[in-house]
């Protein structure tokens, strides 16, 4: 049952029926196939129907009348055939299969003369997608397309329960259910039902697509919570109408208690709009809505809020300013995308915020951001040829200041292509790269940036297998730099141009054992790098893209450890390392890989880890084991080359059983004054988590995060009660914060949901 027409789920006047006889009913209902109906079956000709869905009870439409030939089947202990009054009785454990429908009962009379099945007693209804009707007595005319049931009883594909006093198709188009109740709840093992949903009178309009309530309750444990005397919704052969959709309520530090109702305005097929005031004890009315379009090329996506009143608690220590003094507070975030041609797509993803504050005081996802990125772009694809045109703008949305957060820039425009030839005879290709950015700022330096690099590349693998990569390649930057100082405060302005080659050969042999239970695959690794040394130029061009990037595992094999274009990885160099993987029945998947670098000048260091008086590197390498389901280690670390010390360390791991499973991530990083960028104190940081499962439905389960190097300041703590059950989902989270947010400082934060399935969710968020 759909969740728009479950809003039905608000009960009636009746006690919920003892569903359990639903179950009882269903085991001991035999659904027969008709290669299984034994040879006793009579074949009675009639008028062919076309499939009828009766176990969606509002939806299934009358049949058309045809004389077209269908057959009923009929299986039963004793069946007695009246010529003259034109009727079947079939009684004991009596079949009847007319189409996708059967029907099971104790007694069954067709009447031939009038197509009218009558069946009485533990009426058992079976249809095509599994669904199965409960009845005392069922009376089905027009070929079993309509009729009427009492005491209707439906167990659903879902175990979802539907119960009615009484089923009538009124007409073609209408029917009615009296004493209507709903639940998804395992009945049998309660007297009431942790919820369920009863109504006086269900009316279904199929001309209309129409579903009508009378007299509705939602209960809870037999206790109504809610009622209301009428609504309606469309049936389910209704994809979207317009219409109030079921309110929610919320709760939060800033808004305090609230109650948010929703309209959904179904504009077009492929277009519509949902107004979502709340209604909150301390702010007022915060506004809010959301849009959204489909088109066969694109989609777009909008969504806004917005509270009058100024923010009323101040940050409490004056190096945070709130940067608004507007009384109207908002936000409006938008994301889409448009399909110009086969070629070329758009992309945009705007967000804009009043003030900073905003998004934490009202609870958004996004309230954890330190910065908000907007972005349009354009792209393009044509065989080997790719394009984009781009604009990035930030925005600072967290509590407090940062170093430096004035210098954010906007990036406007930035524009790449992308070109890889066709191979040659050899396996040689070519490809370019094209590459311009303007970076414009108030308060700093501003750059216009044009690069382009050209490389050459040829992959080899030699008779023994050994695997060759060699790449040449020259990269050459043209910039117009505006107002730039430098780390020995000078100022800069003007023109920049420099020119870097660089020619790389990797070199790889894979050794591989195998056996019948496992595979080790031992692979050494060593890639050469010649490139001038110098010429980056740093007291002129600013490093926008390319800021303080650690040497570690994942970039110490890389042709270019760098990610942007601002600053060149100079200097020739061989790295080396060796990865080992094994694969097996008996110890699962286990790999570990170790490296380090080494550097013919120097003075020419890349990352902050790396010592500019030496020539090596530090040992960098990672291990991950998954050596059974019940272990899942990763591992990264930095040794010092000397005395093998660490100086990074990053472990997780998740181990046991899904009754008791506890994580665990350790980081650790060793101080640093000398970075480029800033130095930095040592961090060591734990976090641990268990969670316990009770029993079946209730589990618990706590956490902690704690900075080490501070060992009486725990970064966060809490713990959560979850109980969740086929019909309902209850969840107790509590959290203690001990961020540097000034509001928020060792708050603890309580957080209660309540979902009952398939109706919705209501609580705290």
């Amino acid at each position: 049952m759909n969740n728009k027409y479950l809003s039905f789920l608000l009960g009636s006047c009746i006690s919920l029926f003892p569903l359990c006889t639903f179950a009882e009913g269903y085991v001991a209902g035999q659904v027969v196939d008709s290669d299984d109906i034994s040879k006793e079956k009579n074949l009675i000709s009639g008028a062919k129907i076309e499939q009828t869905n009766i176990t969606d009870i509002f939806s299934a439409p009358a049949q058309p009348d045809n004389n077209e030939p269908t057959d009923i089947y009929f299986s039963a202990d004793e069946m007695i055939n009246n010529d003259q009054m034109q009727t079947i009785t079939a009684t004991g454990n009596v079949n009847i299969i007319r189409n996708d429908t059967t029907v099971i009962a104790d007694k069954v009379v067709y009447d031939q003369k009038d197509d009218v099945v009558t069946a009485i007693g533990n009426v058992i209804m079976v249809e095509k997608d599994g669904n199965v009707i409960f009845s005392d007595y069922v009376r089905l005319t027009d070929k079993m397309s309509q009729g009427s049931m009492d005491d209707v009883k439906v167990v659903m594909a879902d175990e979802s329960r539907v119960a009615a006093k009484r089923f009538r198709r009124l007409d073609k188009d209408n029917k009615v259910m009296d004493k209507v109740v709903y639940s998804p709840c395992d009945v049998c093992q309660n007297e009431n039902p942790l919820w369920q949903v009863k109504a006086r009178k269900v009316k279904h309009y199929a001309e209309e697509q129409n579903v009508v309530y009378n007299d509705a309750f939602l209960e809870v444990k037999g206790i109504p919570v809610l009622y209301t005397p009428y609504f309606s919704h469309p049936d389910p052969s209704v994809k979207r109408r317009s219409g109030f959709l079921f309110p929610s309520l919320t709760s939060t530090k800033y808004l305090g208690s609230s109650i948010k109702t929703n309209y959904f305005w179904a504009i077009s097929d492929n277009e519509d709009l949902t107004f979502s005031p709340t209604i909150t004890s301390d702010r007022g009315i915060l506004w809010g809505a959301n849009y959204n379009k489909y088109s066969e090329r694109g989609e777009l996506f909008a969504s806004g809020t917005y509270i009058y009143g100024p923010r009323e608690t101040q940050p409490n220590y004056e190096e945070v300013h709130y940067d608004s003094d507007d009384k109207n507070r908002g936000n409006l975030f938008l994301r889409g995308r448009y399909e110009f041609n086969d070629y070329w797509v758009g992309n945009a993803d705007i967000k804009y915020v009043s003030d900073r504050f905003y998004l934490k005081d009202i609870s958004l996802p996004e309230k954890d951001y330190t910065w908000l990125t907007s972005t349009i772009n354009a792209q393009g694809f044509d065989n080997r040829n790719y394009a984009s045109i781009e604009a990035y703008y930030y925005k600072l949305v967290t509590y407090y200041d940062l170093p430096r957060a004035t210098e954010k820039p906007l990036v406007l425009p930035m524009f790449s292509y992308e070109n890889i030839s066709e191979s040659n005879k050899y396996g040689a290709y070519t490809q370019t790269n094209f590459d311009f950015a303007s970076v414009l700022r108030d308060e700093a330096s501003s750059s216009q940036r044009l690069t382009m690099i050209n490389s050459w590349n040829l992959p080899y693998t030699s008779p023994y297998g050994e695997k060759y990569r060699l790449t040449a390649s020259l990269k050459s930057d043209l910039y117009y730099i505006d107002n730039y100082t430098n780390n020995d405060n000078e100022t800069f302005s003007g023109a920049v141009a420099r020119v870097f080659p660089q020619v790389g050969l990797e070199w790889r042999l894979p050794f591989i054992r195998a056996s019948e239970s496992s595979r080790q695959i031992l692979e050494p690794v060593i890639v050469a790098v010649a490139a001038p040394d110098g010429g980056n130029k740093a007291d002129k061009i600013p490093n926008d893209d390319r800021q303080d990037i650690e040497f570690d595992d994942a970039n110490v094999l890389s042709l270019d450890r760098y990610a942007g274009y601002d600053r060149n990885d100079t200097g020739s160099r061989v790295s080396y390392g060796l990865n080992w993987s094994s694969y097996g029945d008996t110890f699962g998947h286990t790999s570990a890989f170790i490296a380090q670098s080494y550097r013919f000048k120097k003075d020419e260091g890349f990352g902050s880890n790396l010592d500019q008086n030496s020539r090596f590197s530090d040992y960098v390498g990672r291990v991950n084991a998954t050596p059974n389901q019940y272990l899942d280690l990763n591992y990264r670390f930095s040794l010092d080359k000397n005395s093998l010390d660490f100086k990074y360390s990053e472990l997780s791991a998740t181990f046991g059983p899904e009754m008791l499973k506890a994580y665990v991530s350790y980081i650790f990083l060793k101080s640093n004054t000398n970075s480029i960028i800033q130095g930095y104190d040592e961090r060591k940081e734990l976090y641990t988590s268990i969670k316990m499962k009770l029993t079946k439905d209730w589990s618990i389960s706590i956490y902690n995060r704690q900075d080490l190097a501070n060992i009486d300041r725990s970064l966060e703590n809490g713990g959560s009660v979850t109980y969740d059950d086929e019909c309902l989902r209850f969840i107790l989270d509590i959290r203690r914060y001990n961020y540097t947010d000034p509001d928020y400082n060792g708050d603890f934060e309580f957080t209660a949901t309540v979902m009952l399935k398939t109706l919705g969710t209501i609580g705290s968020e």
